[in-house]
């Protein structure tokens, strides 16, 4: 897997730099390709004001490491060139054991801000704001440099450092569906069927305990999924948390219990729509933080945030809100 970034300085007030990322192999390689049709309307967009550079990185992960150095080095922004997993790395990338990564220089007066231009195969966090799957209408959205302050959910477990999660976060069926849909992505969108089918092999409904807000411990039983949603879309356009959005200052979080196989069938519409929420079987709340452990010791519940394999249960998650300044 490799990534490609391109730092854009621009000499305006103040002084700027860009940052942007693509997976080179994405999509099937279609995102390479599209790419190399972008740069030159990028350079007549924004070319007076920025001096345009491009940097390879060598794997997964790497983007991570290069977006903190870049904010340690004061850049203005950092523009996420790719998909839902292209921006996950990078807003992992602003922060650092547990904290925000800072400018070297204590006396700077702007925080770096996060963007992003859509392409690749999944782009499900610019749904939720409404953006176009549309690398020039993002230049466009970019250059005018409106900001917002973003929430961030930050995920730990037992041991371990914190992960971060700017999209959806999610357990059991849907969380095996996204490890495996992982697989095929030479398939595009159809990768999420693809790998909830397999999911459905050797899936059994769990009973979880889960404890919202600090409060007292609940059993859900027969859990079939779990969202916590920071913004509305996953899987390839599925709007499994309606309510949600990164302005909120909490979750949506989403339950779906005691399904087979032939409900997600039958309720598929619902969930691509968002109107899942009065389907029986489905409850839906609102929290800051969740702590949720399976009941028995299986240690087989899957753990995924933006569509990014984390492991298993137990975990806890909670909203840091307005944590990321955003070009929007």
């Amino acid at each position: 897997m490799f990534h490609l970034f391109i730092p854009w300085y621009l000499r305006k007030f103040p002084e700027f730099l860009y940052l942007s990322c693509y997976k080179r192999n994405g999509a099937n390689g279609r995102t390479g390709k599209e790419w190399k049709k972008l740069l030159p309307y990028l350079r007549s967009r924004l070319g007076s004001d920025c001096n345009i550079c491009e940097s390879l990185t060598s794997g997964p992960c790497h983007a991570i490491d290069i977006t903190r150095e870049a904010i340690r080095e004061g850049v203005d922004a950092v523009i996420a060139v790719g998909g839902d997993g292209t921006l996950h790395e990078v807003v992992n990338g602003f922060f650092w054991a547990g904290k925000p990564v800072s400018n070297h220089d204590q006396k700077a007066v702007h925080t770096t801000a996060l963007g992003l231009i859509p392409l690749g195969t999944g782009s499900d966090f610019a749904r939720t704001f409404g953006w176009k799957n549309d690398p020039h209408y993002a230049i466009e959205r970019i250059a005018k440099g409106f900001r917002s302050q973003v929430d961030v959910g930050v995920i730990s477990g037992e041991s371990g450092e914190p992960h971060y999660f700017i999209n959806v976060a999610d357990i059991h069926l849907s969380a095996k569906a996204g490890y495996y849909a992982s697989r095929y992505k030479k398939f595009g969108n159809l990768c999420y069927v693809i790998g909830a089918l397999q999911a459905f092999f050797d899936h059994h409904n769990k009973d979880l305990r889960i404890k919202v807000d600090d409060g007292d411990w609940e059993v859900y039983s027969q859990v079939t999924a779990l969202c916590i949603g920071n913004a509305k879309y996953f899987g390839g356009g599925m709007k499994i948390s309606p309510n949600a959005h990164p302005t909120s200052r909490n979750f949506e979080v989403v339950v779906l219990q005691d399904f087979k196989w032939y409900d997600f069938i039958l309720k598929l519409h619902k969930l691509y729509n968002g109107t899942h929420l009065s389907v029986k079987n489905v409850s839906s709340r609102r929290a800051c933080s969740i702590e949720v452990e399976e009941v028995g010791s299986s240690c087989s519940i899957f753990v995924q945030s933006d569509g990014e394999y984390l492991g298993f249960l137990p975990r806890k998650f909670t909203i840091l809100p307005g944590a990321i300044e955003m070009i929007c």
